[in-house]
Parts: structure tokens; sequence; C-alpha cells
């Protein structure tokens, strides 16, 4: 296996740890040198040629495993936060994240497989999906196939990643940027120092882990709990559009993202983001001048291929992503729900404050 480990220079690295049978290919985990021993952010997929591919990438480095003094995650999902709990039990390094995110993970160590997919069944059924989808769920449930879902174990944090703050890593100034949206607890780090490239414009470095990638639109769906707890209706979209505004004023001279490559000019990718949903936003209120589901709302939304061509887990989340610009719209008085309808239906609501 070939290792690839990228020298971005003035102590910091990055990784290529292969995600399997995805076609996002690898996620770039960092590695940070700091007066105590080096910092991972982000660890990779738990599978055994990226746990091969990270420790071998740690050597190319110019470190063993055993010299890692912490492991910082940016988000809970498994292609980051997957061999964390390999690295801490072979290393003895520290685990941190944000409370948000823990909480998910709490959560989802809290419930059984079984659980995990009743939840995701029903939601499923609610938003309109029909039984040729649903049936491979069923099944699952049936047989126990649910015991193989990640992130089921993943392993609880030993620190919590606050907020803006300044972290304890001797010799590095890496401030947490709070950027919820992918999902709750999603931090980006700043690496307060002068470039080693000494560029004019921008200050620092950013770790965006997924906020801020440099060609692809973040998945922004539906925050995760199996309990099906009550209480305030999140808005992942309004999350997500609130934080690329505050990396946007941030202003770093590069921007280390945990996929794709390294890039500048963060500003005009967050234009971008923001502008693509924008769009988004508005042809989805002209989709729903006539009621739709959510399922009917993500056939019918624009993709990278046709619906037909999405296999059948990217379905799943497309719906998920069409949930949470309904949410965005409903929030933004956009759109309501039709009263009675079951499956759910959502219709747009005029200026005026009436149906289109």
């Amino acid at each position: 296996m070939t290792t690839q480990v990228t020298d971005h220079r003035g102590g910091v690295w990055s990784i290529a740890v292969p995600i399997p049978d995805n076609p996002l290919g690898h996620t770039l985990v960092h590695l940070l040198e700091t007066d105590r021993g080096p910092v991972l952010i982000d660890t990779g997929w738990d599978d055994p040629d990226s746990w091969d591919a990270l420790v071998a990438g740690v050597a190319a480095c110019g470190f063993a495993l055993t010299d890692l003094h912490g492991v910082l995650i940016t988000h809970h999902h498994p292609d980051h936060h997957g061999l964390s709990a390999k690295v801490r039990e072979a290393s003895g390094a520290w685990l941190a994240m944000h409370a948000a995110d823990t909480a998910v993970v709490r959560r989802t160590r809290g419930a059984t497989s079984d659980q995990w997919l009743d939840h995701l069944i029903a939601r499923l059924a609610a938003a309109g999906a029909p039984d040729g989808h649903l049936a491979p769920l069923r099944t699952a449930r049936a047989t126990g196939g649910g015991r193989r879902m990640p992130g089921l174990r993943a392993a609880l944090p030993d620190r919590e990643i606050g907020p803006g703050e300044l972290l304890d890593l001797p010799g590095r100034r890496l401030r947490a940027i709070w950027t919820p949206g992918h999902t709750p607890g999603h931090v980006c780090l700043h690496l307060e120092e002068e470039h080693p490239a000494r560029r004019t414009r921008g200050f620092g470095r950013l770790f965006s882990g997924d906020h801020l990638l440099p060609g692809i639109t973040p998945h922004i769906g539906l925050y995760e709990d199996p309990a099906g707890n009550s209480g305030e209706v999140a808005d992942p979209l309004g999350d997500y559009l609130d934080s690329l505004e505050r990396v946007g004023r941030l202003a770093p001279a590069e921007v280390l993202p945990a996929h794709q490559h390294a890039f500048t000019d963060a500003g005009g990718r967050v234009r971008a983001l923001l502008a693509h949903h924008e769009e988004r936003l508005a042809q989805l209120r002209t989709l729903l001048s006539e009621p739709r589901t959510p399922w009917q709302l993500a056939r019918a939304m624009e993709w990278n291929r046709p619906w037909e061509q999405i296999p059948y887990g990217s379905r799943t989340i497309a719906v998920s992503e069409a949930e949470a610009h309904l949410r965005r719209l409903v929030k933004l008085g956009h759109a309501e729900c039709v009263p009675g309808s079951g499956p759910v239906q959502y219709q747009a609501v005029d200026g005026g404050g009436g149906r289109a």
C-alpha cells in the first residue's frame, strides 16, 4: 500500500486515509506538531486498510503512533471519528470533540441497531418513501442486519472542544470555531499563526473538516436522534448558512479540508455555497407550488445525476437533505405543512402569508 502524505510546512501534514467503497476515496487526516507531541485532526474510517494507512502515514511524518499527544475530532461521522478508539488504545492520546456531537455519539451508543432501524423506517415512511425503499430496511430489522451499521460503538471523547476555545497545545495557537450544520457539533480549527509561505491575503490556516470543501457541497440533513426526543425543531440548514458566514468573516489564508485538497480564497467558496443554497431554496419554492411529500420533493430536486441512477443509500440521504431544506423554508415562512396530509405534504406560502 502506498500512503499519500503531504507536508504543508510549519509542522502541518496531511495523511490520505482510504474510505472503503466510497466515491470520496479518502479522508485527509491532518497531523499537527506540538511541543508535547503530534496531534491528529480526525482519524478516518474504522477499516483494516484505513488503519494501516494511518499508521504508515504517521510514520512517514516522522513519528510513531505512541508519540501522539491527542486527537481532535471535527465531527462524529465514521470517516472522521471511526478509528479514534484504536488510536487512543494504541497511543494513550486523549480524544476531544464538541459537546453536541458527543451527545450524538452517546445517543448512538445507547440505542440498539433495532432502534436505529425503527427510527429510520418510521422517518422515511412519514416522508412518503415507497414500500420498495422501505423493504430492505424491514428485512435488515427482521434478520439483525442493522448490527453492521457503522458508528454504533464509536468512542466517547475524554475532553470537550469549547466554541472559541484556544486549545491547550503548547507551542501552537489553534482556536476552535463552532460550525454546526453538517452535524450539530461540527468544529473547524483555526491555526492562528503566520502562513509558512507568508501569504499577504488572509491570516492563518483553517482545518475545515467537512464544513468547507473546495468542490463539494457538504450534505446537510436532519440531525440524528433515534430516541425521537421532542423539543425545539432544529434547523440544520440555517445553522450551516450562519456558520458559513462566520468562516467567511474569519478569512484564513488557506483552508485544509478533510476531503479533496487544500485551497485558498475561503471567502469566494463561502459566497458560492451561500448562493447555491439560496438558488436551491428558490427552486424548491417553485416545486412546492403543488403539495409534495419530502420523498416526492427529493425526486424532483436537481442532483448530480438522475434520480434513477442514485444508489439506494444515497436516496435516503437525499430525502434527509430535502427535509432540511423544508425545515428552512418553514422557518422562513415560505412553506407549510398541508393539514391532514399523511404522509406529510408541504406547500409553498406566498409573500402575503397564503398558499402559493
